[in-house]
């Protein structure tokens, strides 16, 4: 059974410029698809039903044990999974420095705080 799923106040910012500079420059029609593109991948997250890798094995062992990504697009989905929910903590595109986007996440104890 599927976990609810919530983005942070970064996520939601980060989608909201996807979604603008997608509208911009490829027009409605494909930023809606990419938006749904994107939260069809929060939900697959959610069921886990989405192939991820941890942030630190891959990119910086300093980062949070629990902090994972998975691919969606051109864009990367950092998450962390929790016993009862996942929190989607930012979606950072492929071409980014993911090593210092990811690093400014820094040691957390709460996700929202991103």
């Amino acid at each position: 059974m599927p976990k609810p799923w919530r983005l942070t106040r970064q996520a939601e910012r980060s989608l909201v410029e996807i979604a603008r500079w997608t509208l911009e420059t490829f027009g409605p029609r494909q930023a809606e698809a990419y938006e749904a593109d994107l939260i069809a991948r929060c939900a697959a997250i959610a069921a886990g039903e989405a192939p991820s890798q941890d942030c630190r094995r891959l990119i910086d062992p300093d980062l949070p044990e629990d902090l994972r990504f998975t691919r969606a697009g051109q864009h990367f989905i950092v998450f962390v999974e929790m016993p009862d929910q996942v929190v989607v903590v930012d979606v950072l595109h492929s071409r980014s420095d993911l090593p210092r986007r990811l690093a400014s996440l820094g040691p957390r104890k709460d996700p929202e705080q991103h």
